[in-house]
């Protein structure tokens, strides 16, 4: 079971210490040391997909955020995220994990009633392997929840709000926001009790649709 940007934040993501770690399991560790062995993809600039990702979000004042995805940096995990979304999985998932630095969602365990459950799920297809790249974690940028485990990315994903260059090379860039950080923005200001919100702000759907 993993509770870690971010699975719970960034999975460094969940419960569990983020610091920011984001991890599944909370997925992303940001203080984490960088994994070793672990290949990382340099000098590629990402070319955008000609399908995007649409997020709506089921509370209207949250809005719609817009998604550029990466196959030529991450294909795996694009690949992942789209066959998701088109399955309907992240439907009425919550953004779980939410703070100034990021927001974080896609867990199934968010859809339940047990909010120390959330940041510790994922769906039931293997794990993706690491996609690491040296495309920098910029607002905006959406990476690939895990554990301490490099290769333990599955189906929570999170969009950093600000610079965050310890993050650079340790956790998958799959895409990047192109419409709607205002609305991202919104969401980290929810009320919360630590980074978990009070109330669920919970996705209504997640779509794939032409640029």
């Amino acid at each position: 079971m993993k509770n870690l940007i971010v699975r719970n934040f960034f999975g460094l993501f969940v419960i569990t210490s983020f610091t920011f770690s984001l991890s599944c399991n909370n997925k992303p560790n940001a203080n984490a040391n960088k994994p070793a062995n672990v290949e990382v993809k340099t000098g590629v600039k990402p070319i955008a997909d000609a399908e995007i990702a649409v997020i709506e979000m089921q509370e209207p004042a949250f809005g719609t955020i817009k998604i550029e995805l990466y196959s030529n940096i991450a294909p795996k995990m694009v690949e992942r995220f789209k066959t998701l979304a088109k399955e309907g999985f992240y439907n009425g998932t919550a953004f779980h994990r939410v703070s100034g630095i990021v927001v974080q969602g896609g867990d199934p365990n968010s859809k339940d009633d047990n909010p120390l459950n959330d940041g510790a799920g994922e769906s039931d297809k293997p794990d993706v392997p690491a996609e690491f790249s040296d495309v920098p974690f910029e607002r905006g940028t959406v990476g690939a929840a895990r554990t301490t485990d490099p290769n333990s990315a599955n189906s929570q994903f999170y969009i950093t709000l600000q610079r965050y260059p310890s993050w650079d090379k340790n956790y998958t860039v799959f895409g990047k926001v192109i419409e709607g950080m205002n609305n991202a923005s919104i969401i980290s200001g929810v009320p919360k009790d630590g980074e978990r919100p009070l109330d669920k702000v919970i996705i209504k759907s997640v779509t794939i649709q032409p640029k």
